[in-house]
């Protein structure tokens, strides 16, 4: 997301820069050439085009990793814009590309899917490439910052959020998620639990989220507002889906509230990757079975 923390050196800033172009280029390099080697061109479609065949001479096809249709199909507007943006700033995102590559894995594999992301950064343009034709929110606390951003990347949809918890009020809340009542799995909105997020555009909790990803809100220092009830809602929602299971990303993992939060709500158990600052868990309905402990 945003950078807040410790600035990244101008070589560090420049490769993740070309890293981030590469990913998505080699996304869709690799969705095209899946097409055409599951759909090849067939000699019937080639006498159904409005240009003649001549037998004698080949007929050179504008598109032939495109099957079935004699016109070319663009570059999906999310991706292009992410390549160019990408490719004409310096401003690049905080998460590295071991790091960025985890969560594209899994949206390789489900997108297009709906995609929640806690915080509106400059990495934000990437998610929505990336899950192209589904749907990616972004939460975010800063007003200002949203109106910035919406003047360069008007087709990102974000909300505004409010945070009333300050990250030195981590330890109390800890032990406020160890009640009964943080342990039942239902509606954030309905919640007894105090960690729960119930400001949220009430869309955003009708939603069932294939992913989840936690980097934001701010999180550095103690008057900041801390992620432990984002972290902790996030799971909510995850344990509260029909059926199915739910990926959820935690950034910056290196850092108290990020550490003990992550394992504590959305459980080792289910934690299924680290690598350098992100953990990847997969939480699966709890409503599609009853009896689940809250964690395994």
């Amino acid at each position: 997301m945003r950078s807040y923390s410790k600035p990244h050196s101008p070589f560090n800033t420049k490769l993740i820069l070309i890293c981030a172009s590469v990913v998505l280029f080699v996304f869709l390099l690799i969705t095209t050439t899946s097409s055409f080697s599951k759909s090849p061109i067939s000699q019937s479609h080639l006498s159904n085009s409005t240009h003649p065949v001549d037998d004698s001479e080949p007929t050179p096809l504008d598109c032939p990793s495109l099957p079935l249709t004699p016109t070319c199909t663009k570059t999906p507007p999310s991706l292009a814009n992410a390549l160019i943006h990408y490719a004409t700033t310096n401003i690049t995102p905080q998460q590295t590309l071991k790091e960025i590559s985890v969560s594209a894995r899994v949206l390789e594999k489900k997108a297009p899917c709906n995609f929640l992301v806690f915080g509106l950064g400059h990495d934000s343009l990437m998610w929505a490439g990336l899950n192209h034709g589904g749907r990616t929110v972004f939460l975010e606390e800063d007003k200002a910052w949203i109106e910035q951003i919406k003047q360069k990347l008007p087709s990102l949809e974000s909300y505004h959020v409010e945070y009333v918890t300050k990250v030195h009020q981590a330890d109390d809340l800890l032990k406020t998620g160890m009640k009964e009542e943080c342990k039942v799995v239902g509606d954030p909105r309905f919640s007894k639990c105090d960690l729960a997020l119930k400001g949220f555009p009430n869309e955003i909790y009708d939603i069932e989220w294939d992913l989840i990803m936690v980097d934001a809100p701010t999180g550095f220092h103690d008057e900041a507002p801390g992620r432990m009830n984002a972290i902790y809602t996030a799971g909510l929602m995850a344990r509260n889906r029909e059926e199915g299971e739910t990926d959820v990303f935690v950034h910056d993992v290196n850092r108290v509230v990020e550490d003990k939060f992550s394992m504590a709500f959305l459980c080792e158990g289910y934690l299924r990757e680290q690598q350098g600052l992100l953990r990847h868990f997969t939480i699966p309905s709890h409503r599609a079975r009853s009896g689940r402990p809250f964690c395994p």
